[in-house]
């Protein structure tokens, strides 16, 4: 599997494209449609995973799913951030209100979207709505996991206690990297500790 990094348009998040055997998996759509179009190639794309409501992330996404004919997949809470207009934190108070092409996960499941199997883990915390994806022993995990951090947890619907829980979900599972929604990538034995020192932090 083959995964292309693009820099979104708002505070540096990032877009990732996932290519497979003919086919793409997009995660987070804060980069300009024409510069996922590019990445995306000749691929078939065959879904779109959000990994948390805040507009940085989301705000292109209904724009993705009219290019590529495709779903968007999302935490089921997922509803409450994107059409409020603090929660959703865009720079002109807009939402996104449109849920025709969503399909919504409950609970911690694995799907299956073409060649990708999609372990899928709920992890509020940075917000109601977040998600993380193992994809291939791959983690994207959005703004729950950086590379020398955690997502911020003062936040309207974030959570500190709930922020600890997913962490504590998150040290048990396994995988090799940690692609995060904003920074580096980062490794299994780094974010142990990570998430160890953070765990620390919030038990304060």
């Amino acid at each position: 599997m083959e995964v292309k990094k693009l820099q979104g348009e708002y505070l540096d998040a990032q877009v990732y494209v996932l290519c497979k055997l003919g086919q793409a998996l997009i995660i987070d759509c804060g980069a300009k449609l024409e510069d996922v179009k590019k990445a995306v190639g000749g691929h078939e794309v065959v879904g779109i995973l959000l990994t948390h409501g805040h507009y940085d992330h989301s705000c292109f996404c209904l724009e993705y799913a009219k290019e590529f004919n495709c779903k968007i997949y999302a935490n089921k809470n997922i509803e409450t951030t994107l059409t409020d207009k603090i929660a959703i934190y865009s720079e002109d108070y807009s939402t996104i209100n449109d849920f025709s092409k969503f399909e919504f996960i409950e609970n911690d499941k694995q799907i299956k979207l073409g060649n990708f199997e999609i372990n899928c883990y709920s992890c509020a915390g940075h917000s109601i709505c977040s998600e993380c994806y193992i994809i291939d022993n791959m983690m994207f995990a959005g703004d729950v996991l950086f590379e020398n951090g955690i997502g911020r947890t003062d936040l309207k619907y974030s959570d500190k206690k709930q922020m600890f829980e997913s962490l504590c979900k998150l040290e048990n599972l396994k995988f090799d990297k940690v692609y995060s929604g904003h920074g580096n990538e980062s490794n299994y034995d780094f974010q142990m500790k990570n998430i160890k020192v953070f765990k620390r932090f919030l038990s304060r």
